[in-house]
């Protein structure tokens, strides 16, 4: 019984991270860039748009596949910053609990 108590105490302990780490992720922005900084894009730690910068020499007719092209590009940097700054939270969030082999969060 003793175990179970303790496994109750962290659980409890990694649901309070875990509601931390939701709303510091809401908070929190990550920018991603491409064509050397011509095009940025900024997204939430949740993965939504926020803003999106267009360097104005792109903005020419004849150039509109290579600024799609930058845009799909900035918002994968930006994707994959949030990606890993999830990952880093989330290990924050469990550290210190003993999970079963092969069982990960979040379930």
């Amino acid at each position: 019984m003793k175990n179970l108590g303790n496994m109750l105490k962290q659980a409890q302990q990694m649901q309070s991270r875990m509601q931390e780490m939701q709303a510091k992720l809401e908070a929190t922005e990550v920018e991603g860039q491409s064509g050397g900084g011509m095009v940025v894009v900024r997204l939430t730690g949740k993965g939504d748009l926020r803003r999106v910068t267009i360097d104005p020499s792109l903005m020419n007719p004849d150039e509109r596949e290579v600024l799609e092209d930058l845009l799909v590009a900035a918002h994968a940097d930006a994707k994959q910053k949030v990606e890993s700054t999830m990952a880093a939270e989330m290990q924050k969030a469990t550290a210190g609990i003993n999970l079963p082999p092969g069982m990960k969060l979040p379930f």
